[in-house]
């Protein structure tokens, strides 16, 4: 079973233009998310997919694989089905660019251990909330699922509503995706739906055309460089796990 990680990389970020060209502690952002992709196990290789030639010219520098995509697109997924189109795989695994500190092990749960049954497969992993604080925040997306662990919605506000009960913990969906070829082109040749285009949530697409979208489970904590308030976060834990040898350049 061939399985490849896909890094979106776009350059024209509208909080955060250049993004993946960071510096952290001497390395560009894309670059730590690499190398935290190609610790996990079942990951042939790793391609950053880009649209820029800035962030080409980063890869090249530091030895990193990567992909030109197209300026046009509208969302990662759309971009990671173009590299898919270039590299045959029987999965690609995505992985948010902007995640540095994600953790091999949080990557290698969405990796099925067998082949699906089925031609169309996408999952996506999902984490509890500990921080009440991260339930209100918009760019937090959430998810509840049905009893067989299957997305039954998303949305940027806390759901469900604790009315009848206070016996509930908040899940907000990671980073992390899994698709076959099938899902990335379903997805491509699909139009947004009501709901999406409300909330702005691609997996809502799966979800309000009827696909199912499956929901795994981790025990982590994601910090994603959304704003240069970030970075400077992201920088010192580096910087701490670098003193510490957890870390290695």
């Amino acid at each position: 079973m061939k399985i490849i990680g896909v890094i979106p990389a776009r350059y024209q970020s509208s909080r955060f233009p250049g993004k993946p060209l960071a510096d952290i502690c001497g390395r560009p952002m894309i670059w730590w998310v690499c190398q935290q992709v190609k610790k996990v196990q079942g990951i042939q290789t790793v391609y950053v997919a880009t649209d820029d030639d800035r962030v080409a010219q980063c890869c090249e520098r530091w030895g990193l694989e990567y992909l030109m995509t197209s300026s046009q697109h509208k969302t990662s997924t759309q971009r990671v089905y173009e590299a898919a189109k270039a590299v045959t795989a029987d999965y690609y695994v995505c992985i948010n660019g902007d995640e540095p500190l994600i953790q091999p092990e949080t990557i290698q749960a969405i990796l099925p251990e067998k082949e699906p049954t089925r031609d169309f497969y996408v999952a996506n992993l999902m984490t509890r909330i500990k921080d009440p604080v991260e339930a209100v925040d918009f760019t937090n997306i959430k998810v509840v699922t049905d009893d067989e662990g299957y997305a039954l919605f998303m949305s940027r506000s806390p759901i469900p509503y604790p009315k009848a009960s206070l016996d509930y913990s908040y899940y907000k969906h990671v980073g992390v995706l899994a698709y076959s070829i099938e899902a990335l082109r379903f997805f491509d040749q699909t139009p947004k739906g009501f709901n999406e285009q409300i909330e702005d949530i691609n997996e809502l697409r799966f979800i309000e055309h009827g696909r199912k979208l499956k929901m795994i489970e981790v025990d982590c904590h994601t910090l994603s460089v959304d704003t240069p308030k970030d970075l400077e976060k992201v920088r010192l834990m580096v910087k701490e796990d670098l003193d510490r040898g957890i870390l290695r350049l």
